[in-house]
């Protein structure tokens, strides 16, 4: 799924192209209980993580993705179709990281986000903030984590 307003191609866009209120909708990758397993064993090896046998037996019912691993998942989705290939300074750091709903071998994620706010940098002209709240949804367009970001980006236009 692929649907965006952006005026300018990711190759050239610059902060003037988030416009506030707008969404857009990205996706998708496929997970897999290969990945789940392998990202949980090096970072986050819990149970129902890393052993699909002994992950039925738990409050899951079944091998789930780490929401570390989902948050990777957003991230590529993120970086491939919404961040600036020419124009993005990093972030500043996220808020509100919410895991809703465990997700499992073969769901199928996309991303939702919606620009909330946009303002250009005061103190240094040729950049703008951009505040962006994003939610991964699986295939059932069920919200399976969401969180707000803050981005900055290059301008195209300096004052």
């Amino acid at each position: 799924m692929t649907s965006s307003t952006f005026s300018a191609p990711i190759e050239n866009r610059y902060f003037e192209d988030y416009k506030a209120g707008s969404v857009h909708e990205f996706g998708e990758l496929t997970v897999t209980q290969d990945e789940i397993i392998a990202f949980a064993k090096e970072f986050d090896p819990q149970l129902f993580h890393t052993d699909p046998e002994a992950a039925k037996e738990t409050i899951y019912g079944g091998l789930i993705a780490s929401g570390w691993h989902t948050s990777g998942m957003m991230m590529r989705l993120y970086s491939d179709h919404y961040l600036s290939k020419n124009a993005s300074l990093g972030s500043p750091g996220v808020d509100a990281l919410r895991w809703l709903k465990p997700v499992r071998a073969g769901d199928r994620l996309s991303i939702r986000v919606t620009i909330s706010e946009t303002r250009r940098s005061t103190s240094k002209p040729d950049r703008g903030l951009v505040h962006s709240f994003i939610e991964v949804l699986n295939q059932d367009r069920q919200v399976v984590m969401s969180m707000k970001a803050v981005n900055f980006l290059l301008c195209r236009q300096n004052l």
